[in-house]
């Protein structure tokens, strides 16, 4: 990291649904074509060009038993999409966690993070989560990691998205634990089709704009198809300072009550206070003249006003920084520019030849924090100190001491440049009526240059903060101009320094400012190959079982995946005030074989319309962790055509990846919150209060000290992350049992309930500092690898230095019902109706953090709600459309459920959980003609905001926005 409504109303939602589904057959209607998103949850029989996302089996009639819930082309254009991860995240409950720009902005963005969207399949991690195109790899987008930058998928092209739960390893290979996201897009485009799309909040500022491009044409009779498409994307940065309320003494925290006494009814440990400020920081300087560590006055030279302390290292109505001034961009600025080609010729049946080129290009811009000093000593001497200042200054002490936080010289922050270049060759063919081959080649690379804007150099900070007057001139200059033994000069010459004014706000010389500015340049590559060959068919021409012939899959498969991280020169050095970081890189290359075997055991007998069993297998020899088997059973059984139970069990297995096992030892920054303080022993289970006894008077405290003790820094703390070169893969368990319902008597209608359940083991986890702190006083006893992992200090019992890294201590489990139900229909002389509902209820989300540890439930935690719900209602009459649409979740808790248990009084009630999510959108279109169709259509109709005391949570900040363009074709 930087240094830096009830769930009744969704029931009754969901009932007035099937209602209207049970009510709607009566009315006399014409059965409309099923759409893809209908389509694909009832399972309807695919044609064979049509890629299946879960299987290699090419049998026409196959249905996978995997549970897969599909989101077309139709759905995404009503929606009017241009960033896929955040309708995914809205629209599919599975995805609710996954990592968007608003979580890739600011300070909430890790080193090379921001812009990023990443897919989070079941809140087990974007790295547990498999992104296929066509059911193919695309290369990573961040270092070290096989996560895919969805920024880099153009959404003008996309026919359909499927998104498979369990068993994709047997299939796919490693990290597909929890399940693959599969971007199916167009194929044989012929002709020319162009759009464009403009939006913008009500607010005027968050706007985005979107175009694209395609041309495609088929040639030698329909052998040949060539399909160029260019795609362009640019969203707005929107700052905290655009939204008034979250400025100023206006933004609501919860922090510690002041006036706090436990086992008092009524009187709570955290509240909800405005104008909350950092306590002793000061943006002009925070000046102590009796090193007592109190501000004494502030850097102009007034008298510092202290303020109401809030416990915690916080103050109100005082001199201090706002904490609200640290608030930083809400959305980063993207810019993206997609190029994809697409080729195909068919030699003749046995010989056809296909080729993908894309290459995309996104530029990501965003703020966080600026730099900020503890107490610098600042010599007499300095010309710079007020003459009130000056006065109260200790001759024994010889100066002074400045607290501050330095919003004059800018906030610090990334500007990246991410290209992404992948490449598909191949070729396929049927060697005969019943034996297809495929044999492909994959290469992508992605290249990132991060630069860093607005760090410091430490040296020529020191320098310049060290001013003195020349007795020569009568001119300020450093210190170390004139006497260049004064101090070190790493990146400078003696001479060259110029001095800068902690005392006040922007009252630097501009020059002084750009000396201590450094704008550092981080560089990565990473780079995948993929060969893979398989030969399918089945068994008609020599055996059939009573449902039909065996259907089968051979192959094999080759890939190799690299990585580089360089740092700028300054940062590997530790020259700059943000974190050092060291050259990371690590390559793995991995053999694999795989076969499935499908059994039509019966299929239209009495009571067996289709029972089916299929399986599949994979072996995998990692060159970092040796040998991995993952397989998966599925069954299908429709004892008449209306009705299909299915199931899936399997074994999946994730390698770790290049970061996990190489990533080289960096420094990293935490600010605490000592689980082990009076306020907090009760958070956590019962062994913290002894574990944390035990911990502190290793650490030389007394029985008395430890019962008041307290840590008053408001600094970060710097400890080491890095990689694990000792891990093993991780093996998960899943299963997936099911039904669909398609009944005859309702044309058009699909049903799906799917149980889920995840159950991970040897999990590799790497927690936060913060989690590490808990963790270990958490655990049994103190004898864990959490608290080997921390160093408290000796007279304290401060932590002042920890190391995270991954380690395979972990278990995860989760589990829920997907309902899943599509009808499309026609109403004569009313036009076209379709209609999709996805809900998720969890049922389980549990983390043992190592072995022995006691389970720990997340479930209800924000972005991991009991109940979700997605409702889309289409209306088609000639050439006039509409769409609504509803993003639902349940409300879930400010606070983890342990904090809530181990005091009944940590938070009133009524804040006790955040509000429940209604985003209501619609849209409308109107056909001009055969090529010319215009669309408009709102987003967060309600205006939804955040729930107090947060910027980003239940929905998103931009609040209501409006877009709107046109479609046309040639």
């Amino acid at each position: 990291m930087f240094l830096n409504r009830s769930s009744r109303t969704a029931l009754n939602l969901a009932v007035s649904t099937l209602a209207l589904v049970g009510v709607l057959p009566t009315i006399a209607y014409a059965q409309a074509e099923p759409q893809p998103d209908a389509a694909a949850a009832a399972d309807a029989p695919p044609p064979e060009s049509i890629v299946v996302t879960g299987t290699r089996l090419r049998r026409p009639d196959y249905q996978t038993a995997s549970p897969t819930v599909s989101f077309g082309k139709d759905l995404l254009e009503k929606q009017g999409v241009t960033n896929v991860t955040t309708f995914l995240t809205t629209a599919l409950p599975a995805l609710v966690g996954s990592s968007t720009s608003r979580d890739n902005s600011g300070d909430r963005a890790g080193i090379g993070y921001t812009g990023l969207n990443l897919l989070n399949l079941r809140n087990l991690g974007v790295d547990r989560t498999l992104v296929l195109i066509n059911g193919r790899r695309q290369v990573a987008g961040v270092e070290g990691s096989q996560a895919v930058d969805i920024n880099t998928i153009p959404v003008s092209l996309i026919e359909r998205v499927d998104v498979l739960t369990g068993g994709a390893s047997a299939i796919y290979g490693a990290d597909g634990v929890t399940g693959v996201v599969n971007f199916v897009l167009k194929q044989n485009f012929e002709g020319v089709s162009a759009q464009a799309q403009a939006g913008i909040s009500k607010y005027g500022d968050s706007g985005d704009r979107f175009a694209a491009i395609t041309a495609g044409h088929n040639f030698d009779g329909g052998r040949g198809n060539v399909t160029l498409a260019y795609e362009f994307g640019d969203s707005d940065r929107l700052q905290t300072r655009d939204r008034p309320q979250y400025t100023g003494s206006r933004s609501i925290g919860f922090y510690r009550n002041p006036d706090y006494t436990p086992n008092t009814p009524g009187v709570y440990s955290r509240i909800p206070l405005n104008d909350v400020r950092y306590e002793w920081s000061s943006r002009m300087g925070a000046v102590d003249v009796n090193f007592d560590g109190v501000p004494d006055y502030r850097g102009d030279g007034k008298p510092y006003n202290l303020g109401q302390s809030i416990p915690g290292g916080y103050s109100r109505g005082s001199d201090d920084t706002l904490v609200s001034d640290y608030g930083n961009d809400l959305l980063p600025a993207i810019t993206r520019h997609v190029v994809n080609l697409n080729a195909r010729y068919e030699v003749s049946s046995a010989f056809k030849l296909f080729a993908e080129a894309k290459y995309a290009a996104t530029k990501s811009y965003s703020l966080g924090q600026p730099t900020f000093d503890y107490y610098i000593y600042v010599p007499e001497d300095n010309p710079y100190i007020p003459a009130s200042i000056r006065s109260a200054i200790d001759p024994e002490l010889g100066g002074v001491l400045v607290t501050r936080d330095n919003f004059d010289l800018g906030q610090r922050g990334e500007n990246i440049k991410r290209d992404t270049f992948r490449s598909v060759i191949g070729a396929e063919g049927d060697l005969s009526s019943s034996l297809h081959y495929e044999v492909s080649y994959v290469f992508g690379r992605t290249t990132v240059t991060n630069r860093f804007v607005n760090d410091r150099y430490t040296d020529r900070f020191n320098a310049a903060l060290d001013a003195v007057r020349d007795p020569a001139t009568g001119q300020v200059t450093c210190r170390i101009n004139l006497d260049p033994t004064a101090g070190s000069a790493v990146t400078f010459q003696p001479g060259e320094c110029r001095p800068i004014n902690l005392f006040g706000e922007g009252v630097s010389d501009p020059a002084g400012v750009d000396f201590v500015r450094a704008n550092t340049t981080e560089r990565s590559r990473i780079t995948q190959h993929v060969v893979n060959a398989s030969l399918s068919g089945d068994t008609r021409s020599f055996f059939s079982l009573p449902g039909g012939p065996v259907g089968f899959v051979v192959g094999g498969e080759y890939r190799k995946e690299s990585s580089r991280f360089v740092p700028d020169e300054l940062e590997q050095q530790g020259l700059t005030f943000s974190n050092k970081l060291a050259i990371s890189q690590g390559k793995f290359d991995v053999k694999e074989v795989f076969g499935e075997l499908d059994l039509p055991l019966l299929k239209d007998k009495p009571l067996a319309y289709v029972l089916d069993i299929s399986g599949a297998v994979r072996y995998a020899d990692y060159s970092s962790t040796g040998g991995a088997t993952t397989w998966k059973v599925d069954a299908a059984w429709a004892p008449v055509r209306d009705i299909r139970f299915r199931g899936t069990i399997s074994q999946a297995v994730r390698a770790p990846n290049i970061g996990e096992l190489y990533g080289a030892a960096g420094q990293t920054f935490t600010f605490f919150d000592d689980p082990c303080l009076p306020s907090n022993i009760g958070l956590g289970t019962s062994s913290r209060a002894a574990n944390c006894t035990a911990l502190l008077t290793a650490a030389g405290l007394s029985p008395p000290e430890i019962a008041n003790f307290e840590d008053t820094r408001t600094v970060n703390i710097s400890g080491t992350s890095g990689g694990n070169p000792n891990l093993q893969p991780e093996k998960a368990r899943t299963w997936t049992a099911g039904v669909v319902l398609q009944p005859s008597f309702v044309r058009g209608l699909a049903i799906a309930f799917d149980w889920y359940d995840i159950n991970l083991k040897q999990a590799i986890n790497t927690v936060d500092a913060q989690k590490l702190a808990e963790l270990c006083v958490d655990q049994p006893t103190i004898n864990n690898p959490f608290c080997a992992s921390l160093v408290r200090a000796q007279g304290s019992g401060l932590i002042v230095d920890y190391t995270v890294q991954p380690q395979n201590v972990a278990s995860f489990r989760t589990s829920g019902l997907e309902v899943n139900v599509n009808y499309s229909f026609r109403l004569e002389n009313v036009g076209d109706f379709q209609l999709k509902f996805v809900g998720n209820y969890l049922n389980k989300l549990t983390f043992v953090d190592s072995p022995g540890a006691a389970p720990r439930s997340t479930l209800g935690e924000t972005y991991q709600p009991q109940y979700q719900a997605f409702v889309s209602a289409s209306y088609q009459r000639g050439a006039f459309g509409f769409n609504y649409s509803l993003s639902w979740w349940d409300k879930t808790l400010r606070y983890s459920a342990d904090r809530l248990a181990g005091n009944p009084n940590y938070v009133d009630p009524k804040y006790a959980w955040y509000k429940q999510r209604w985003v209501h959108n619609i849209s409308a279109n109107f056909t001009v003609n055969k090529r010319m169709e215009f669309y408009g259509g709102v987003n967060n109709l309600f205006n939804q905001q955040p729930d107090l005391g947060s910027t980003t949570y239940p929905t998103e900040t931009s609040g209501t926005s409006l877009y709107a363009g046109f479609r046309a074709k040639f």
